[in-house]
């Protein structure tokens, strides 16, 4: 069991069919069911099965992908780990919510990397749902996000204030209660906690979703709807919205394992002088 037929039954596991993880790892589709053949082989039962003319995983094939994603994960968390007590060019790894990584991270790593060129970095930016289980899976050090999920065993490295307020261009704001709410993708906190809010209020406008924070945000500057967002994106042709219930308070905190590589305790020192404080 190598590390590369891991990585590959997760890929596969990821995308869904041999193709999308043919094209992920940037091999071909052979050598990825060669690659899934070889494994069921050593564990000794079947991992995926014939669907039309790709594959799809069995149950016992989904179960070991779960497991690989950690083994992959934290193969390459030790990989970066040893080569940053040692001093030599390391990765920092970090994934953020999209209204985060967007803004406040590439605040962060900009002073970052000034004090530490020799890291490089890898940032990457999804839902709310994602990016905790990247680092569940061990694929990222720190994840700067909204709350932790309940009963994670995470620690908590630092909180910011993050306020948010329902916005609009200003006629559109003004009359609320007619507009449609435009909505973030699937499994965002932003998107969820908008859901609340209108529950809250007994209302059920028109929903428009449009995928990512700058997309609702260049929408409701456009009159399209209102949507809720980060009080600092007021401006550019945006108002606030006088919305019952609103502002919310929201902070981001930035979590991560117990047991941190230098890289990422360098990042969390940093961060903490840059007012995400502990």
């Amino acid at each position: 069991m190598t590390p590369s037929q891991l990585r590959t039954l997760a890929a596969v596991a990821e995308a869904g069919s041999v193709v999308g993880a043919a094209e992920a790892l940037h091999v071909s589709q052979p050598a990825v069911s060669a690659s899934i053949a070889a494994l069921a082989r050593e564990v000794g039962v079947p991992l995926a099965v014939r669907q039309g003319r790709g594959l799809a995983l069995t149950p016992a094939g989904t179960t070991l992908a779960r497991y690989a994603n950690r083994v992959v994960g934290l193969l390459g968390e030790a990989t970066e780990a040893a080569r940053a007590e040692a001093g030599a060019a390391a990765l920092l790894r970090v994934a953020a919510v999209t209204s985060a990584g967007e803004r406040l991270v590439p605040e962060l790593l900009a002073p970052y990397r000034r004090e530490h060129p020799e890291v490089g970095v890898a940032l990457e930016v999804g839902p709310r749902d994602r990016v905790w289980r990247l680092l569940a899976d061990h694929a990222v050090d720190l994840v700067v996000a909204g709350r932790p999920p309940q009963g994670s065993a995470l620690t908590v490295y630092g909180r910011r204030p993050n306020t948010l307020v329902v916005v609009g261009a200003p006629t559109v704001a003004a009359a609320w209660v007619g507009a449609a709410w435009l909505l973030r993708e699937p499994g965002s906190g932003t998107r969820a906690t908008t859901e609340a809010l209108l529950d809250e209020l007994g209302i059920d406008p028109p929903r428009l979703t449009l995928g990512s924070n700058r997309a609702a945000l260049a929408g409701a500057a456009a009159g399209l709807g209102v949507t809720l967002a980060p009080r600092e994106e007021v401006g550019r042709g945006l108002v606030v919205a006088d919305v019952p219930g609103t502002p919310l308070d929201r902070p981001y905190y930035l979590a991560g394992h117990a047991e941190l590589p230098a890289t990422a305790r360098r990042f969390v020192a940093l961060a903490r002088e840059h007012g995400l404080g502990g």
